[in-house]
């Protein structure tokens, strides 16, 4: 009797200690946080569609408690955005460096030869999908995708199709569409999609496949007409939900979507890359996240971990067929 005694006090006595280290070893466990400001790098122009996630995530951050510390963003757009994916792939170990990226991720690398592999960040998280719209401008002659390419179609680089970058996915998606209806544009590239928009306004070029954030203000302004969205299916949200898909307008099945994703420096710990992981996952949570998504007609679309990584591989690989396709990559 006194042996089993012993035995329960001892049980107790392990519960309780165990009890306690769990209550004392909570903040230990708690997510990583930032302990300095974080530099958050944009790989694009401002006024295009990173630069206004970019800074719209920054402060909401803050406004939402998630972060003590502020995200500072900074624009190194310069070589299609390599400035930025090589800024970060030297900040090796560097736990206040992240950068937002777009698919300048592996159309840069590929159509430059710049060395550097999405590989050389550590992945965090995809947060949205993008879709692409054919725009002319509002006063335009051409009221649907099929008119304005029949004229294009009858006047061969005529027509000046705008977009981010060169042989970045603006030029792959014009590529697609020189191919699939027999047609040649004058490719104008510019730094970033606010200002092919802007332009766009100003009559300086015909056409663009901006993105809807980067052409939305313009839009609701009765500035700029949207005649396709270049995917399988129509946005579905109000207002936009009234563009007909390309197939829709022409016959012709076109699909592209864009990562809106987060990576960090190379080599950091995997708590850091988790305690990422934890605040962007609390940003898509958020109401004034799900009102952004719909504002600016976003796919939400969160991913992380290894189901993050197996889709950056596969959207690497077919990315390179596309550009090998429109004879895009480095030779």
């Amino acid at each position: 009797m006194y042996r089993i005694s012993r035995t329960w006090h001892l049980v107790a006595l392990i519960a309780l200690v165990v009890g306690i280290m769990g209550i004392w070893g909570g903040s230990a466990t708690a997510a990583w946080q930032p302990t300095k400001p974080v530099e958050f790098n944009v790989p694009a122009g401002t006024g295009g569609g990173a630069d206004i996630m970019a800074r719209f995530i920054s402060p909401l951050l803050q406004k939402n408690k998630i972060v003590d510390k502020p995200f500072i963003v900074t624009n190194r757009s310069g070589g299609a955005g390599a400035e930025g994916f090589l800024h970060v792939k030297g900040k090796s170990g560097d736990d206040h460096t992240i950068i937002i990226t777009l698919d300048n991720l592996f159309t840069t690398p590929m159509a430059t030869g710049v060395p550097f592999s999405w590989k050389d960040m550590t992945p965090v998280a995809r947060l949205a999908l993008d879709w692409f719209i054919l725009w002319v401008n509002a006063e335009s002659p051409y009221k649907t995708a099929k008119e304005y390419l029949d004229a294009v179609k009858k006047e061969p680089s005529k027509f000046k199709m705008a977009g981010t970058g060169t042989k970045q996915e603006d030029q792959i998606i014009t590529v697609q569409l020189e191919q699939a209806f027999g047609v040649k544009f004058a490719y104008v590239p510019f730094k970033g999609g606010g200002e092919v928009c802007v332009e766009m306004v100003g009559k300086h070029v015909d056409s663009t496949v901006n993105n809807p954030s980067e052409c939305v203000s313009h839009w609701k302004a009765g500035k700029v007409r949207p005649l396709a969205v270049i995917d399988n299916q129509r946005i579905p949200l109000p207002e936009w939900d009234k563009i007909p898909t390309l197939k829709e307008a022409t016959g012709v099945d076109m699909s592209y979507l864009m990562l809106r994703g987060i990576f960090a420096a190379p080599k950091i710990s995997k708590e850091v890359q988790a305690g990422y992981v934890e605040i962007f996952k609390k940003v898509t949570e958020t109401e004034d996240w799900k009102k952004y998504l719909s504002d600016f007609a976003l796919k939400p679309s969160f991913l992380s971990g290894d189901d993050y990584v197996k889709w950056l591989e596969e959207k690497e690989m077919a990315t390179k067929e596309l550009m090998a396709k429109g004879d895009l990559l480095k030779k």
